[in-house]
């Protein structure tokens, strides 16, 4: 699988589980809904007071689980990297691009300490087990850039 395919993918699955770790070492899970653009950088909202903000500002490290929603497809992507909460011009490209996906997104404007966080990947799995034989591909750092 390459970058362009693991685009496409996510394009297609437009939600993941998102994990994090609290301050107490706790796994926190949430399903979030997510965009990206060419650069593979994967951008969501959500609320500063939530537990996944509070845990990623603390700790930026984060896990994504895409796909395997829909009865039949047997495809996944598992995504582990660096979030951060990009600001200036990088918002503002990242949020048309997050608005293109969810056009709803803009009513939530207004509301108090909406934020919006950037993961740039560092390690994806992805597996087919529809396949015959199940495929799986693993990329590193070197092959995401």
């Amino acid at each position: 699988m390459t970058r362009a395919e693991i685009i496409r993918f996510i394009r297609a699955n437009n939600c993941a589980v998102q994990a994090s770790v609290s301050v107490s070492g706790a796994p926190q899970a949430a399903v979030i809904g997510i965009a990206v653009s060419d650069k593979l950088e994967i951008v969501f909202d959500t609320l500063a007071s939530t537990r996944k903000a509070q845990n990623l500002v603390r700790n930026p490290r984060i896990s994504l689980a895409i796909g395997g929603w829909i009865p039949g497809d047997e495809r996944t992507l598992q995504i582990d990297g660096v979030a951060d909460q990009p600001q200036g011009a990088e918002l503002e490209r990242l949020t048309a691009l997050y608005y293109e996906s969810f056009p709803s997104g803009r009513e939530r404007l207004s509301w108090p300490g909406l934020t919006y966080f950037r993961v740039r990947p560092t390690w994806v799995r992805y597996r087919d087990f529809g396949a015959r034989p199940p495929l799986e591909v693993v990329l590193g750092a070197a092959e995401l850039e």
